[in-house]
């Protein structure tokens, strides 16, 4: 049998759940491609788990789940994957506390303690945890129960990121270059060193007025980066029709006005939702992602959800923009409700405007962003060190937010 189980007091789960939760089991070995791999999985309580968790980890408390890989301590035993040591106690505990459904919760656990026998580790390095819960994913939304099932995936997503993404804007160098109408300095030289730096996309926003970046500007960046290329724009037909054109990557869907100095907020959709959805739907055809960039407001990220964006860009600028540290904190709570808002509601959550090197490190330490859009700071810096230092200054404080 390739799942062996182990209770330590049948009062622990019922003959129907522990039938169930073994077939699940099973077939999550099956989906690893573990065909002919055992598993040891024993039901416990608190008392047991916080002992084993002491003696072998020398962690004085009790856990929901323990691994225990014998690939490392027996090698010779080629057929046990390893033991996966689930404190049922533990987990009806948490389930109440977090709303979630009992049975899909333990299953996650258990699928949790499966990854971990595979020697993946939610505790070390930078983007472990990322690459850990992504298996997580993967196999818990194929072999989940139906009931709750939603609410564990959006949890599981809450648990651990990825160190978040920094998009470089290089509009700027186009504002330089435009300011003598000369054919320097190009973006798409700015583009290329931006991504050198560390730049894990490049952010032009084509305005109505073409102030600065030019359809040609973004034509050349897409064909020569090796990262991804963001569109900032307006909802505007001409628009929508060059993005279905050029096919970047995504395209953040922006409030406009001419006489704006810089964008000055995110979009209002009250009463828009319709227009905003007929675009979304329109790029998302094209296969270009759409982001909503949007002001910190929760019933405004609600709206949001109607249009079928996949992604919201948090407008960051009020809190950059904050002069006393009651303002700036005020402003800054208002970012991380929305960002674990929008989180739950299943968006990919972005943030950015006005962050620069002093105040962008509370904001990357929010877990549920997962990338930056910076361009007037970081342009502003390489012109003292060169682009591709900037960036790379700027990236190295992002990761030392996320610890």
């Amino acid at each position: 049998m390739p799942v062996l189980i182990n209770i330590t007091s049948e009062s622990l789960l019922s003959k129907k759940e522990l039938k169930e939760i073994k077939e699940k089991t099973e077939k999550a070995l099956k989906y690893l491609k573990f065909y002919k791999k055992e598993v040891s999985l024993v039901f416990t309580d608190n008392r047991t788990i916080k002992k084993l968790n002491k003696q072998y980890l020398g962690r004085d408390y009790s856990t929901n789940v323990l691994a225990f890989p014998f690939n490392k301590e027996k090698p010779r035993v080629s057929n046990i994957l390893g033991e996966v040591i689930v404190s049922v106690e533990k987990i009806r505990e948490e389930s109440k506390l977090y709303q979630l459904n009992f049975k899909n919760y333990l299953f996650a656990i258990i699928i949790h303690g499966l990854i971990h026998l595979l020697d993946y580790n939610h505790e070390k390095g930078l983007f472990s945890p990322f690459l850990m819960v992504k298996n997580e994913l993967n196999l818990f939304s194929k072999l989940a129960f139906k009931e709750g099932k939603k609410e564990v995936i959006n949890f599981i997503k809450r648990r651990e990121y990825m160190p978040a993404k920094l998009a470089v804007n290089v509009d700027h160098v186009a504002t330089v270059r435009e300011a003598r109408k000369a054919y320097y300095p190009d973006p798409v030289h700015a583009a290329v060193l931006a991504e050198l730096g560390g730049a894990d996309g490049i952010v032009v926003h084509l305005r109505l007025d073409r102030r600065h970046i030019k359809e040609r500007d973004v034509r050349i960046i897409k064909e020569i980066i090796k990262t991804k290329l963001i569109l900032e724009m307006a909802i505007d037909e001409e628009l929508i029709k060059f993005a279905k054109e050029v096919k970047p990557y995504q395209v953040t869907l922006v409030p406009e006005r001419v006489e704006e100095v810089t964008t000055e907020g995110g979009m209002n959709l009250e009463g828009r939702v319709k227009e905003v959805k007929k675009a979304v739907k329109e790029l998302n055809e094209a296969g270009i992602k759409v982001s909503l960039f949007l002001n910190p407001d929760e019933k405004t990220i609600k709206l949001a959800k109607k249009t079928g964006a996949q992604i919201i860009e948090i407008h960051t600028g009020i809190y950059a923009d904050a002069e006393t540290e009651e303002e700036k904190e005020k402003e800054f709570n208002k970012i991380e409700i929305a960002a674990r808002v929008a989180k739950d509601l299943g968006f990919e959550v972005h943030a950015g405007h006005g962050l620069n090197y002093e105040n962008i490190e509370p904001v990357a330490a929010i877990p549920q962003i997962e990338e930056f859009s910076i361009g007037h700071s970081i342009i502003s810096r390489a012109i003292f060190v060169g682009i591709k230092d900037a960036v790379k200054e700027m990236k190295e404080l992002i990761i030392r937010a996320r610890g």
